[in-house]
């Protein structure tokens, strides 16, 4: 999955995109605990997030509980569920 945080600025357009990613079938919830369970129970593992451009920590606002959450998904999946953050030189 790809995530570009110059495309996303909100946590409604993060889910959109990862509906359109993940390959979950059905209703996906927009929320921190529906993200969760889908990493950890309904997401095909194994599966990688690159992460595009990610804003400073102080830039994040409602982005930083789900770049949190992703990493923390990482962590408990152990190799199953892998984030990777992608420098791009802007040239």
């Amino acid at each position: 999955m790809h995530f570009d945080f110059l495309a996303i600025r909100s946590g409604e357009e993060f889910f959109r995109c990862f509906t359109e990613q993940s390959g979950i079938a059905g209703e996906v919830g927009a929320n921190l605990d529906a993200l969760w369970e889908m990493l950890t129970g309904e997401l095909r593992l194994p599966a990688r997030a690159w992460l595009y451009h990610l804003p400073s920590v102080q830039q994040r606002g409602e982005l930083a509980a789900i770049i949190e959450l992703l990493e923390a998904a990482a962590q408990q999946l152990q190799g199953d569920f892998i984030v990777q953050r992608v420098q791009v030189c802007r040239g």
